[in-house]
């Protein structure tokens, strides 16, 4: 009986490191943002990252939950994809990164271009 409660807190255990260690890893990735802002000297580019589109400037970014921050951030490396390409890049399926473009389209951070049986996302340029 004892070893069985003990396996039970060590399990609890793990799963609160586990989530310990999802939360730092989220924190560290901001942190990365923070970094590059302060390497970046220039008064009037402090709020962009080099590379980014001044719609998708690094206040903009934080602001989004994880997950649809990771699909922005995927799309301005890439320029201009489709869902399947961003996909590959992030690691998720193409049904869930479409639906994850899509909001970002409908929040009007994206824009989309439907070509022949694909469709384009691309971060407008201002």
């Amino acid at each position: 009986m004892v070893k069985t409660a003990t396996a039970a807190i060590e399990k609890n255990q793990a799963k609160l490191l586990e989530k310990i260690k999802e939360c730092l890893d989220k924190l560290n990735e901001k942190m990365e943002v923070f970094i590059e802002l302060q390497k970046n000297e220039q008064k009037e580019d402090v709020m962009k990252l080099p590379g980014l589109p001044e719609a998708l400037d690094v206040m903009t970014l934080l602001s989004l939950p994880d997950h649809l921050r990771k699909s922005a951030i995927s799309l301005c490396k890439l320029g201009e994809a489709t869902a399947e390409e961003v996909a590959e890049n992030t690691r998720r399926a193409r049904a869930v990164e479409s639906g994850y473009l899509n909001q970002l389209v409908i929040m009007g951070y994206l824009k989309k271009e439907r070509r022949g049986r694909k469709t384009f996302f691309y971060v407008e340029k201002q």
